[in-house]
């Protein structure tokens, strides 16, 4: 494995490790949401909103449009499922796993 895979992988686990923006993936594994939606579930404000959904986006995991004043936002289905081939890859124990690798581990 090289070393893009463990910072791919360490920035999205990074965007969904804060409790809220996991929920709001878990909200958005459902379908399309408006800001506002979300917003309903929550007692945030919109910036605090938009901060969270910009790391999400950043992380690629994410997907938003403009449609009037409005933003929608939806899963990006495939960077999920590429984060969690990721996982499993760096979970097994595969020929080109880490543990069998003769070179020192820089950290």
């Amino acid at each position: 494995m090289t070393e893009n895979i463990y910072e791919s992988v360490s920035k999205k686990l990074k965007a969904i490790s804060d409790q809220k923006r996991l929920k709001i993936v878990d909200m958005l594994s459902c379908g399309e949401l408006c800001a506002c939606e979300i917003l309903e579930k929550f007692d945030i404000t919109q910036p605090t909103l938009s901060s969270d959904m910009k790391k999400l986006e950043e992380a690629r995991l994410v997907n938003s449009r403009r449609e009037g004043k409005n933003t929608y936002y939806s899963l990006n289905k495939k960077a999920l499922e590429h984060l969690l081939g990721q996982l499993d890859n760096i979970f097994s124990d595969d020929p080109d796993c880490i543990c069998h690798s003769k070179e020192r581990i820089d950290y």
